[in-house]
Parts: C-alpha cells; structure tokens; sequence
C-alpha cells in the first residue's frame, strides 16, 4: 500500500468510535426488525469526527487500474460519513460499475471521459448470432473483463479489515454491482431485446437463464473472498435483512405480465440461493411492484424515483406487507405523512 494510503486508513481507524458505531448498526437493527415506532427513519451517528489528515479526492478512472486509489476513494466515502456524523453504514465496495456481468460477455468496455468522473459502461452487441452463441457457450470465464479485478478488489478490502480491526469490524464490504439478470440482458443484448420479448421470446428466456447462472456463480467466487454477515448485510449504507441487492431498472420498460414471465423467475431463483434481499429500480415501478413484492425472501425497495411513481401503490405494496423502503426522497415520505399516511415505521429516508 502507499504511504498516502496508509496515512489516510490510519486515520480512518483512529476516527472510529466503537460505541458510536454500536449504536448506530442497533438503530438501523430496530428499524429492519420492525421495531422503529416513528415517521420516518433517519438516524445519526452521536458524534461527528473530522478528520485528521487530508484525504485526497480520487477520480473514478484513477481507480480502474489502481487497488490503492480504488481504496482511498471507497475507505474516502466512509471518512466522509464520519465527519458528517452521518448515518450510513461504513461501505465499501468493489466498485467497477455495472458492467461488470455483462463484460464477461465480451462486450466491448466503454470508459467515460475523466471529467465526467463516473463508472464506466459497455456497448451492446447488437447480433443475434453473438446471443445465440453466449448462451450456447453457457457460464463464461468470471476472470473476463473486469472479473479478475473485482474478485481482487475484495482480498485487498479483507487484508486492510485484516490489519485495521477497527476497520475491519465496522466497515462493511458490500457485494459489487451485478445488476439484475434482465437488465444484463439488455446491456449484452441492446435495447431491441425489446422487441425480442415479442419476436424471439425463447431466446430471451435462454439468455436469461445463462445470465443468471453466471451470477450465481460470480457471487459463489466472491462469497469465497467476502462472506455474507449472517444476521442482515449492507448495500449504498443502508442496513437490511438478506444478502444481496437486484436492479430492476429494465423492469420499467416492461408491462406486468412481461415482469411475470421475464423478470420474477430469474430474480427470485436469485433470492432464493442466495439468502434473500432487497431490490432497486429507477423510474416507474408501480406498475409492476405487486408482482415483485410478493418475492420469496424480498425485505426492502429502495426507489430513486418516487415522482414517477404512484406511491399510494408503493406504500400498499410494501410498508403494508412488511417490507422496508429504503433510501426515500425525503420530500415524498414528508408529503405522505402530511396527507395522514400512516409509514408503519417501514420508511428510511437520508
């Protein structure tokens, strides 16, 4: 490690209060086992703590090829948290972006321009010959593209929890960003997979399937490297019941029925083997979260866009069938209560 780095994550140790730390992981531990009696969850840490050294602001494209900036920009994060007397979890993560899956493909990887400072994508294939290959060919090799880094990602995290015990006890390393099996899908496939669910429905469904026995067997390798905790885990902070997090953001493009037929079989095979969850999506989801929230081993939602969505259909499809919603736009829970909803203790907002 760099002496910048070891600089910075002796801080970071330092900074780090156990009790304080207790009692924030208790907080978000009474709000997943429904024993939160207010509004809205939010919670702080009792105590904010700046920190003592500078640390530096780390590009996105610095850390692509480079674990120790990769770790002062994650471990920054978790610095920042701290000074801010937040109240998310310490996180960090192998943090690659979210073609992570579909690399393994072969697509091709796009990286964005430096100033924009954001994870890089790929380019869809666009062939369906290359579709009909994949899934010919089965599992790929998980060192392809990005696999090898993001498996290393996590040795690297785990010998720094190794030598940091503070670090290692408070900082959670949370799985990389695999997506969900449709939304690979439509990152390998392009956006005329689309018409495909019409035109070449059994294609689809075996490009799913393919999809998704790669990710249960990328998430076995790292599960390898960075073992689930066994009483709730933690994604972007937040702390929930399960193991993993599945982005729904294809969903939307989807009717019901088609979430039905397409989306819910891969999504809850992946809940069921991997010890349950929560699940993301961008934009409007109303129309489909009855059919997703009655997954097997779901626990939370977290939706980044409640504008776009009927949340009277959100709330009855979750707070009211014991499912968290995380990570809300404060304005939308605020405007709930205002109408006299009543949240059941089931919503998070930063």
């Amino acid at each position: 490690m760099t002496d910048e780095l070891n600089r910075c994550l002796d801080d970071l140790e330092a900074r780090i209060d156990p009790e304080v730390e207790d009692a924030l992981l208790a907080e978000w531990a009474d709000f997943v086992e429904g024993r939160f009696r207010g509004g809205i969850f939010s919670p702080q840490r009792r105590t904010a703590s700046a920190p003592g050294v500078p640390w530096p602001a780390v590009r996105v494209n610095a850390t692509l090829d480079d674990f120790d900036a990769m770790a002062l920009q994650q471990y920054g994060g978790c610095s920042g948290q701290l000074a801010a007397g937040g109240g998310l979890l310490m996180a960090v993560r192998s943090n690659f972006g979210t073609s992570i899956i579909p690399l393994l493909f072969g697509v091709e990887l796009f990286v964005m321009a430096d100033e924009l400072d954001t994870l890089p994508t790929s380019k869809p294939l666009h062939d369906i010959s290359a579709i009909k290959r994949i899934v010919d060919a089965g599992v790929p090799d998980l060192t392809r593209g990005f696999g090898a880094r993001v498996l290393e990602m996590g040795e690297r995290f785990v010998q720094i929890g190794h030598e940091y015990p503070r670090i290692g006890q408070y900082v959670h390393i949370y799985h990389p960003d695999l997506q969900g099996p449709m939304d690979i899908c439509e990152v390998v496939w392009g956006s005329s997979i689309f018409y495909a669910l019409y035109d070449q429905p059994e294609l689809v469904k075996a490009l799913l399937d393919v999809v998704t026995d790669t990710y249960l067997a990328f998430m076995r390798e790292w599960t390898k490297v960075v073992s689930f905790r066994p009483n709730g885990n933690c994604h972007w902070g937040f702390f929930h019941k399960g193991n993993i997090a599945l982005r729904d953001d294809s969903a939307m493009n989807l009717s019901p029925a088609q979430v039905d037929e397409f989306v819910r079989p891969c999504d809850q095979r992946l809940l069921d083997e991997l010890g349950g969850g929560i699940v993301h999506f961008c934009g409007r989801g109303d129309h489909f979260i009855p059919s997703i929230s009655k997954m097997r081993g779901l626990t939370a939602i977290n939706l980044s866009q409640p504008e776009y969505n009927d949340m009277e259909i959100i709330f009855t499809n979750t707070i009211y069938r014991d499912l968290k919603i995380l990570g809300l736009n404060r304005a939308a829970a605020e405007e709930a209560l205002a109408r006299g909803r009543d949240l059941h203790g089931s919503v998070h907002c930063m």
